[in-house]
């Protein structure tokens, strides 16, 4: 289609999207009502609208762009691998890239994870470990067939299937389902800026984790896992971990034969500084789900890695039934695989991880800026992945009300200025690609301090 200045294309396009497209955590009531940005193409860091407009990806296109939008390496891997087979399924056969990234994934992942189970987001990737926690212990004996529930944490996001809402946390989110949920046991995640302790970092000694090895211990017997976002939770509103906590979760678990499942589908693949947040405190999880990076931001797929003890408790005869009968029609992908593949070469062949550690650093001191700000409760950050939570009284902490919108009339400020954010409720998230230079960084976050200030 030709693109004559825009206006024409530009126009078509609106009305087809306002049309027939329903949009994920949209009100499309406010969506039909007003002037939207639809994204044509992409380059680097940046990203061009329908109409011209050119803008920094300031969330990495919801988390999950690592190498830059249009990277040639990775455009070249995906058309060597169209060019061969684009897809065949991995139930009973096998295939060459999901072979190759398997021993990629389970080379870089902690110690503890020998298998690759394939799936297609973030959410399936929770399903599978949730069903193969399961199903290890139902068919590891009859003493073990009361371990049936799952521990997870207050506030939490794994996904939006029902099993990975049944172990999510946000009521904005999940309430409404809740009679189509199973039962889920809760460990309180730490939130240090609102504590729900009432104790003050780092004089309360992790009161927090003391309650949750509580917890861990008294349904020990009735638990099969315990699910949790490693050192950040992301869509509550990237709220971190105090230092300590996730070790002390970790050693619980294995005390009282609680499977560990951690989900890294947010923080995989270099997020948090190093290549998975698990590094942080040298935690051995007995699982763990990855997604949205896992192809540098190219294509659908995630990967639930699992501890060779828990495979081995699949193995059997067919007359067994110890089969674990899950599978997705896309699993294993070819395209999406070599896409994969390529880009933990990129990793390996530019150095990412130690590139970007001045980065990080130059992110924290331009971060120490919004303290300052009259509307700036707190700041958290990790890594490349940062939020700001905004509020009406800095020291009250009291928040803004919802029908303000605060954090969305702050990301429209900041996209009249060629960024595009996005917020979660009042906290401005800020997680932008590996890829970005540090002058691009300084614009980024010049104009979201520039955003925040105005309202």
């Amino acid at each position: 289609m030709e693109n004559n200045g825009y206006k024409d294309f530009a126009e078509k396009i609106e009305k087809l999207d306002k049309e027939f497209v329903w949009h994920p955590f949209t009100q499309m009531l406010d969506w039909e009502k007003e002037q939207n940005i639809i994204i044509e193409r992409g380059e680097g860091v940046y990203l061009y609208d329908i109409r011209g407009n050119k803008y920094i990806d300031g969330v990495s296109s919801l988390w999950v762009n690592v190498h830059g939008h249009n990277n040639p390496e990775l455009n070249e891997a995906l058309k060597e691998q169209a060019g061969k087979i684009s897809h065949s399924t991995l139930l009973g056969l096998g295939s060459v890239p999901s072979s190759i990234l398997a021993e990629k994934l389970i080379e870089i992942a902690p110690k503890s994870l020998k298998k690759v189970f394939y799936s297609d987001s973030g959410s399936t990737s929770v399903e599978i470990a949730l069903k193969v926690a399961f199903q290890y212990f139902r068919q590891k004996g009859a003493a073990y067939r009361n371990k049936k529930k799952i521990i997870a944490a207050t506030s939490a996001y794994h996904g939006d299937t029902i099993g990975s809402v049944s172990v999510g946390g946000i009521e904005l989110f999940h309430s409404i389902y809740k009679p189509l949920l199973f039962e889920t046991l809760r460990i309180t995640y730490p939130y240090c800026y609102r504590c729900p302790f009432n104790r003050t970092y780092p004089d309360c000694g992790l009161y927090c984790a003391g309650e949750a090895e509580k917890v861990i211990k008294v349904h020990a017997e009735e638990s099969c896992a315990l699910i949790i976002e490693p050192m950040i939770q992301g869509a509550s509103g990237m709220i971190t971990m105090p230092p300590g906590y996730m070790k002390k979760i970790e050693k619980a678990c294995k005390d009282n034969g609680v499977l560990l499942i951690i989900d890294e589908v947010a923080t995989g693949f270099g997020r948090t500084g190093k290549m998975f947040a698990a590094f942080h405190e040298d935690i051995s999880p007995d699982a763990m789900c990855v997604a949205k990076g896992i192809t540098g931001g190219y294509l659908p797929m995630a990967a639930t890695l699992f501890s060779d003890e828990i495979y081995e408790g699949f193995l059997g005869n067919y007359r067994d039934d110890k089969t674990f009968f899950h599978g997705h029609t896309y699993t294993g992908n070819q395209l999406a695989a070599a896409c994969a593949v390529k880009s933990l070469e990129l990793f390996k062949k530019y150095g990412t991880m130690n590139k970007i550690q001045p980065l990080i650093n130059r992110f924290n001191e331009l971060l120490k800026d919004f303290n300052d700000l009259e509307n700036v409760g707190d700041v958290r950050s990790i890594g490349l992945m940062a939020g700001i939570e905004l509020v009406k009284n800095k020291e009250t902490k009291e928040p803004f009300s919802a029908e303000k919108m605060t954090g969305h009339r702050i990301i429209l400020n900041a996209r009249k200025a060629g960024v595009i954010i996005r917020p979660l409720g009042d906290v401005i998230v800020v997680m932008p690609p590996l890829a970005i230079d540090e002058k691009t960084m300084d614009v980024l976050m010049s104009v979201i301090y520039d955003s925040v200030k105005k309202i």
